[in-house]
């Protein structure tokens, strides 16, 4: 599937992303990444200060790069398909919250 990346839809991607998240601990740190992202985008919602983004950005993608380099072994899809992985995050994200994945 790696070869023809490039030309799947996301309900076809979605697996493959769900493959490169097999280890639980990586999973976890992309939720807790994305949970500090959603906070700091409440921040800047709040106080306006644009530092907030970049925090949110720093918070997600570094939560998300330590569990892909140092749990998982493999480089993060968002190298590849950036779109399609900031897609992925985002229900993989939900789909945690409703217990179709296990944290």
């Amino acid at each position: 599937m790696t070869q023809a990346l490039h030309h799947v839809s996301f309900a076809e991607f979605y697996p493959f992303y769900l493959s490169e998240h097999s280890h639980r601990t990586c999973r976890r740190l992309h939720f807790v990444g994305s949970t500090l992202s959603l906070i700091c985008l409440a921040m800047l919602a709040v106080t306006g200060k644009p530092q907030y983004f970049v925090y949110g950005l720093l918070c997600g993608y570094g939560c998300a790069w330590i569990g892909h380099f140092v749990f998982e072994k493999n480089k993060p899809a968002s190298f590849k398909r950036p779109l399609y992985s900031f897609m992925g995050d985002w229900v993989m994200y939900k789909d945690i919250w409703t217990g179709r994945i296990p944290f």
